[in-house]
């Protein structure tokens, strides 16, 4: 097993990941950028380096900053998490490079998948499903109107290199395509460097589904079960579960195998998260993206299914098997994640502040993975997530129940937050039949 492990993230993740390396014995060292010196996860690392100011350019994102850090503190390993630098390619590369471990996918699964027009192809290939669309970016807006009088409207346009629900914009019809091709197109150029848009069939009823798939250290690709990712706001998931109420066992089937398919055509090693795009009328799905990356909702596979699953991604990055027998993965009970944030629960715009009350739940079947304590300050420098709230159960009424009394006791002051959102979700006809989609919130406001 890995030795010592640097974790170049922040917050909860950063938390959790710590927690998991000290269990294993592995001496955990965080990096942390001058905001975040507070932080529970900084204090409970075995060591914690400065690599910069706020700005996550200067600090988290900083790779010589962070390399320089790992060279300091002697550690083998680089754990990225999510966000920040972890589906850097060229960062993965130059782990490689000073000769130390990288736990996540090589460098050229990061690309083949980072490109959404390249992953498409490479998936069509591998005969995995993928919606109507472009083969190569709309190099202009004649290019963009021509492609989608061909996909027929609505259509989406999206930066080929975006991700996180983020550089997408909907089009109903050739006016309204104008507008947001211009937009996305800036906006990619501005977030991720490259201006680079597709154009996408839209379906306006929708289910956000994703499988967890663990590309092992003997070269196969198992997938862990499917993940329901509908609940969301402004393409951003707030709610996951799995097993999702959507898919029933012969779907499950196609669905994983095409998961599995898809981490095979590019070699895939470590864990990574094939999202796709359900039609809950004629159980079509399509292939929407490939994170590269661990995913925020991994725990709810973790409960389902007794994994660690950063645990299994050491042990790749290390070159050992995995702690489960990969042919007999079996799935128990349902567990529910819900993404505690520091924003307003009615129109979801962030409020950060200082914490004056932080209490979490407790219970059977109640989990939390928390970034902060009382007494810290959440700052606008990043991603509002406060909190992950995961329950689980026998099965979905059970884990829904144990939600709705988590969420009650869950005592937090100062910063805006969902909490309130949550309850409100928990009681909705919708979200408690299981029969809902990606519009869910937009019903509820």
């Amino acid at each position: 097993m890995i030795e010592s492990l640097l974790v170049v993230n922040r917050g909860e993740i950063a938390r959790r990941i710590i927690r998991t390396a000290k269990r294993l014995g592995v001496r955990a060292v965080a990096v942390h950028s001058e905001a975040d010196a507070g932080l529970p996860f900084v204090t409970e690392a075995d060591e914690a380096v400065c690599v910069g100011p706020a700005n996550p350019a200067q600090s988290y994102r900083n790779v010589e900053a962070v390399l320089a850090a790992a060279k300091s503190t002697g550690a083998q390993a680089i754990h990225p998490g999510y966000g920040f630098l972890s589906e850097n390619a060229d960062f993965a590369q130059a782990v490689a490079s000073s000769g130390l471990l990288w736990v996540g996918p090589g460098p050229d699964a990061i690309t083949a998948m980072g490109d959404k027009i390249n992953a498409r192809n490479l998936m069509a290939a591998a005969g995995v499903p993928v919606a109507p669309g472009t083969t190569e970016p709309a190099a202009d807006l004649t290019a963009a109107v021509n492609a989608a009088a061909e996909i027929g409207y609505p259509v989406m346009v999206k930066a080929a290199a975006g991700g996180g629900g983020m550089g997408m914009g909907i089009a109903n019809d050739e006016a309204a395509l104008r507008t947001e091709y211009d937009k996305v197109r800036a906006f990619a150029e501005r977030m991720f460097g490259d201006g680079s848009v597709l154009i996408e069939r839209y379906f306006p009823r929708v289910r956000h589904v994703e499988v967890q798939i663990l590309g092992l250290a003997d070269g196969r690709v198992v997938a862990l079960g499917e993940r329901e990712c509908s609940v969301q706001r402004r393409n951003q998931k707030l709610v996951e579960e799995s097993p999702s109420p959507a898919v029933t066992p012969e779907l499950r089937s196609r669905l994983l195998a095409a998961a599995v398919r898809a981490g095979e055509a590019v070699g895939y090693r470590n864990a990574g998260t094939v999202e796709c795009l359900l039609d809950p009328t004629t159980g079509e799905f399509f292939f929407l993206e490939m994170n590269t990356r661990l995913q925020v909702e991994h725990p709810v596979t973790e409960l389902v299914y007794g994994v660690d699953l950063v645990e299994e991604q050491l042990r790749v990055a290390a070159g050992l098997p995995p702690t489960f027998d990969p042919d007999a993965l079996t799935p128990r009970g349902h567990a529910i994640e819900l993404r505690v944030n520091a924003e307003d629960p009615k129109r979801f715009l962030p409020g950060p502040g200082a914490i004056t009350t932080w209490t979490e739940p407790t219970g059977e079947g109640v989990r939390v993975d928390s970034g902060y304590v009382a007494g810290n300050t959440v700052t606008p420098f990043y991603d509002s997530l406060m909190a992950k709230l995961i329950v689980s159960g026998v099965d979905r009424a059970e884990a829904i129940s144990r939600a709705r009394a988590a969420v009650a006791q869950f005592q937090l002051a100062g910063p805006k937050n969902n909490l309130p959102f949550f309850a409100e979700l928990l009681d909705n006809p919708e979200f408690l039949s299981g029969d809902y989609d990606t519009g869910i919130v937009s019903r509820m406001r």
